[in-house]
């Protein structure tokens, strides 16, 4: 049995962060709140489209998305990690899905799943037993996985999804869309995990001090194999999302993808120095930059401008973290 009771006592300090939060972690925290509503109001203030209902349900509908897939990235970071390959498995388990909708919904969905649990799999055993850089392993995976899409149909998209799998990823269940209903289930069971399980302990204490946690006990690679697992399922089901609403399969599904992700743990507090994340804070992270791009379109801002926007946000967030480290 893992006993993080034998860490030292400043890794303890990391460990039950969650708990009894730093000063930098209230400040992060407080920042990210702070942000997405001053970014509401400002945009309230510029365009009273902005604030209409409708407007806002889109988006969180958009954010959904980004915001699955950014859950698991959160999970990731939190043992020091990082996974580029979120947007192609993204592509690969959505076109597989789609492929094989034809035999079943429960057929393609899965398949799909299957192709994210093995993707994932497969970036956390090289990264945790062959212990290869996961930034470049997961830089190659996402390359391979992207090509892999691409064979798999000869580049071809993929038409005609069953009405029940768009049912289901793009409907509606108490007149809320079920993309938004995924994207709150996801974030709350994975807060609950980090929160509430001893792997969520498991996880912040790798983060905090690998050494450290290695020495109470904690099976390193197990952790971070299982981790890398979770990503990639739940880039699967971003996936079925995202060709649930568009109803077709392309093999450039994704891209880009992670970028988002990676911005949404950040800037919801996600910190790139490991140990310290909150799934529910990357909810908030991908609504601070669906709210974003939504702002600015109604702005009639061009998307070439959008993206150095987004970036600019990221990189904010990351100065953020670093400061407020410094000041905790």
């Amino acid at each position: 049995m893992t006993e993080l009771s034998s860490l030292p006592r400043t890794d303890k300090a990391e460990k039950k962060s969650p708990a009894a939060p730093r000063r930098g972690d209230t400040l992060r925290k407080a920042s990210v709140a702070i942000g997405c509503v001053a970014l509401f109001l400002m945009f309230s203030v510029l365009n009273s489209t902005f604030y209409q209902p409708s407007n806002l349900i889109d988006i969180m509908l958009q954010s959904s998305i980004n915001a699955v897939i950014a859950v698991g990235m959160t999970l990731v970071i939190m043992t020091k990690g990082i996974d580029l390959s979120v947007g192609s498995v993204v592509g690969l388990s959505s076109m597989v899905a789609a492929d094989m909708l034809s035999h079943g919904l429960l057929a393609g969905i899965g398949a799909g799943l299957l192709v994210g649990l093995v993707g994932g799999f497969l970036n956390g055993v090289l990264i945790a037993k062959l212990k290869l850089p996961d930034f470049i392993v997961t830089l190659g995976t996402l390359s391979i996985f992207r090509g892999a899409a691409l064979i798999y149909t000869d580049g071809q998209p993929i038409y005609g999804l069953a009405k029940e799998f768009r049912s289901i990823f793009a409907g509606r269940l108490f007149d809320i869309p079920t993309p938004v209903l995924l994207a709150l289930a996801v974030a709350a069971l994975a807060y609950l995990l980090v929160r509430y399980t001893a792997l969520g302990e498991q996880i912040i204490a790798i983060g905090g001090n690998e050494e450290a946690a290695r020495l109470s006990g904690v099976n390193i690679e197990r952790v971070k194999v299982t981790v890398y697992t979770i990503s990639g399922v739940l880039s699967s089901l971003a996936g079925f999302v995202l060709i649930a609403r568009i109803g077709a399969a392309e093999p450039i599904g994704g891209s880009g993808f992670e970028l988002q992700a990676i911005g949404s743990a950040v800037i919801g507090g996600a910190s790139l120095f490991g140990g310290v994340g909150n799934p529910l804070g990357s909810l908030i992270g991908a609504l601070t930059l669906g709210a974003l791009q939504n702002g600015l379109t109604l702005m009639n801002v061009p998307s070439f401008w959008q993206y150095v926007a987004s970036g600019a946000v990221v990189i904010l967030a990351v100065f953020a973290d670093q400061w407020t480290r410094k000041r905790g």
